[in-house]
């Protein structure tokens, strides 16, 4: 039994699980390097430790000082623990869309958590990554982590998660699985296995299908903690310094549902309970492992803990809510969903109209009136997205009818931008929600619903239909 003399010494040293269950039939045995037993419960811990040592080395953080840092959580909760033990307040920024358990473990150890929004542009004084900047730049004796460009975060997994990885397996590891987030743990770890092994080691990056890592179109997606989000009206895109995408031997892009329920599948098969960057990883760990043979070994990098987003990934109501699960909730239950009500399979990205807070009103209505529902949500800035709207980019809604009556009453002209006229967005339901359950989230007022589709708007349901096909 391990006896440590304090919490930094036992940051690291996580074991690998076999992938038994999900690997089955499987020729390539899968392990997974599971980072959430680890002492902050995340792979950040190592970073969070080798980012702090360096500032104390170079004299950038002091004691009395206050550490800063902008975080979905977990290196926030990493540079917590470290921070506070040795003396320092710590301030971390949280994105407005991380799970509230984050936030909640944040507090538990001792940060200031500060909210801010991060679905903004970049260069917008607001977001999360300014918000950060300035705190920093207010309060003496602060420094600012910055693991997106900290050269002490890849180097975390330099010197410690590749040659356990290494040691683990007895070199025997073929390919590496990880995620990419800030960078940090994919560089190091994988520039590691390459030197080690004589560039034998293939290194693959797991990116949700919208991150522009891989080429996705940059919309918002529900994996948190990985991949690469740009907001239509970002100016300049800067990638962190700490990825060098060089190290990766190839993508594998992972629709978020695949995430999702991959993640439900590791805790129901494999006793892991991994957050949603795990689930992630190991459906692109899968991918690769059905293409090799029994003589090679993939390795696949679980971040951080399912008990981190027990509200999210692991609650049914909320994967029921934006349109990822659609099983029946039991075997009785025979009651007809919304997808029924469509009149063609749904496809994200095809045929909605959903204008922009900048469309005229003009442009909106003759949209709306050749449409199969005269009403429609409007996003903030739409570029050309091929996966579809996100639900979170919509702002609100237009009609027909509203339009129309603006213009006769003279309160508008056709040249107007609709973001003058907006009325309220539409109620939003899952496609896998029971039709009585859809008709319900109109309430007295709302004309129509959106429907959700991997938590993305797929359709609109007017209030009519669902009252008809509620009442049968």
């Amino acid at each position: 039994m391990a006896v440590y003399e304090s919490v930094d010494d036992a940051i690291g040293g996580t074991p690998l699980f076999r992938l038994t269950r999900l690997g089955e039939g499987i020729a390539a045995p899968i392990y997974a390097k599971v980072e959430f037993l680890g002492i902050g419960g995340s792979v950040k811990d190592r970073a969070a430790l080798s980012m702090v040592l360096a500032a104390e080395r170079d004299g950038l953080l002091r004691p009395g000082g206050t550490i800063i840092e902008a975080s979905s959580g977990n290196t926030g909760i990493g540079l917590t623990i470290v921070g506070r033990r040795r003396g320092y307040r710590v301030i971390v920024g949280v994105s407005d869309r991380s799970s509230r358990e984050k936030s909640d473990i944040l507090r538990a150890y001792g940060a200031e958590v500060v909210l801010a929004p991060a679905a903004l542009p970049k260069q917008h004084p607001d977001h999360l990554f300014n918000v950060v900047r300035r705190l920093a730049a207010e309060i003496p004796g602060a420094w600012l982590a910055n693991q997106y460009d900290n050269p002490a975060n890849p180097d975390a997994h330099i010197r410690t998660t590749g040659p356990e990885i290494w040691e683990q397996t007895r070199g025997r590891v073929t390919h590496f699985v990880a995620g990419i987030g800030t960078g940090g743990t994919i560089s190091g770890t994988g520039a590691h296995l390459r030197k080690v092994s004589g560039g034998r080691v293939t290194v693959v990056g797991a990116d949700p299908e919208a991150s522009v890592y891989a080429g996705g179109d940059g919309s918002p997606y529900f994996v948190e903690s990985i991949g690469h989000f740009v907001h239509p009206e970002t100016t300049d895109d800067l990638w962190p310094q700490s990825f060098h995408p060089e190290v990766v031997d190839r993508f594998e892009r992972i629709p978020d549902r695949e995430s999702l329920l991959t993640a439900r599948r590791l805790a129901r098969e494999e006793g892991l309970l991994a957050g949603p960057s795990s689930g992630t990883a190991v459906a692109a760990a899968l991918r690769v492992a059905r293409e090799l043979g029994p003589d090679d070994l993939v390795v696949v990098l679980l971040p951080d803990s399912g008990r981190s987003y027990l509200s999210k990934v692991f609650s049914d109501d909320w994967m029921r809510d934006w349109g990822f699960l659609e099983e029946p909730r039991t075997p009785e239950d025979t009651e007809p969903t919304v997808r029924a009500l469509l009149d063609a399979p749904p496809v994200p990205g095809a045929g909605l109209p959903a204008p922009t807070a900048d469309t005229p009103l003009g442009e909106a209505l003759a949209v709306l009136r050749g449409a199969a529902c005269a009403v429609a949500p409007v996003v903030a800035a739409r570029p050309d997205r091929p996966h579809g709207i996100s639900a979170t980019e919509i702002v609100g809604s237009v009609s027909a009818a509203g339009i129309e009556a603006a213009l006769a009453e003279g309160r508008a002209r056709p040249g107007d931008p609709l973001r003058d006229h907006l009325a309220g967005p539409l109620p939003t339901v899952g496609i896998g929600r029971a039709v009585s359950e859809a008709y319900r989230a109109l309430g007295p007022d709302h004309p129509a619903v959106v429907v959700l589709l991997d938590g993305r708007a797929v359709a609109v349901v007017p209030r009519e239909r669902l009252r008809a096909a509620a009442a049968t």
